[in-house]
């Protein structure tokens, strides 16, 4: 039988135009942006205030190549967690990024929170050079920060975990590769084949073609072994984050051990509030995954 033809006017998967838009709108799901915007700043004003952090920690050449480190309170050879922010790789920075940070020191972990260029100023392909580099430049001074070097976990959340993805694949732009040196990734409501993206409003920042767009989807080129990965979503997302989401677990499964979270209470913006939150669905595999299981936050 054969498949029924595309919808008039359809441009992907038999979604119009203004369709596919608000699929690739996780806000269209949520009573308030700007509310979980604010929050994130003002929690995140609180993480800096109330915990030691080495603020503005430059990791490349590019002005915009800068991390806020906040070290592990115990002495040893600490996990660190790298955090890298969403925003629809056009909005968000550092500022508005610590709010994770509070529980995972406490559970005993270390944080490191990078700044990577926007679009339309930064192209795509130079957003994953950067979070490639921010992570080289961990490794490379992690005795100096104080952290396990063999213990780097990748975390990103929407934009950044497809950034995070980005970075577990073999570089092949003459950057640093740090794909074979990341203990650990944590994959929070991500988008990982950027066709729909290119056809979506997103693409008027990114400016993607057809290429760049396969370049940059991390599920079209996963290399064969992978490490132990979890990935997680909200249950109030799009159906089109859940496909994606379902798309990359599937992919996964046959080249590492994954973990999937779908944290029903959740949507898309408030996820990662329950990073390493003991008791959480999302909490309790992190702190599996990086070895600070039966810790509390």
């Amino acid at each position: 039988m054969r498949d029924a033809p595309p919808a008039a006017g359809a441009v992907y998967r038999n979604m119009d135009r203004a369709t596919l838009d608000r699929q690739y709108s996780p806000s269209s799901r949520v009573p308030s942006l700007d509310a979980y915007l604010r929050e994130y700043e003002r929690l995140s004003e609180a993480a800096r205030r109330d915990h030691p952090v080495r603020a503005s920690l430059a990791y490349g050449p590019h002005p915009v190549e800068r991390l806020d480190y906040f070290p592990a309170s115990g002495a040893g050879r600490a996990p660190l967690l790298v955090f890298v922010h969403g925003g629809n790789w056009q909005a968000l920075g550092r500022a508005e990024s610590a709010f994770p940070v509070p529980p995972l020191l406490a559970a005993g972990a270390a944080v490191a929170v990078i700044e990577y260029g926007l679009a339309p100023e930064v192209g795509l392909d130079a957003m994953a050079g950067m979070v490639r580099r921010a992570v080289d430049w961990l490794l490379t001074h992690a005795d100096g920060l104080g952290f396990a070097p063999d213990r780097l976990h990748l975390c990103g959340t929407s934009a950044g975990a497809h950034l995070a993805a980005m970075a577990l694949l073999p570089d092949v732009s003459g950057g640093p590769d740090v794909s074979g040196r990341i203990a650990g990734a944590v994959l929070l409501s991500g988008l990982y084949d950027l066709e729909p993206v290119r056809l979506s409003y997103v693409n008027d920042a990114l400016r993607l073609d057809e290429a760049a767009a396969r370049r940059n989807s991390p599920v079209l080129r996963l290399p064969a072994r992978l490490p132990g990965t979890v990935v997680a979503r909200g249950g109030n997302e799009t159906e089109e984050y859940v496909r994606q989401h379902d798309r990359m677990v599937t992919a996964l499964r046959l080249r590492a051990v994954v973990t999937e979270v779908v944290a029903d209470r959740r949507d898309h913006f408030d996820l990662p509030y329950d990073l390493g939150v003991a008791g959480t669905g999302l909490g309790d595999a992190v702190l599996a995954q990086m070895g600070l299981e039966g810790t509390t936050a």
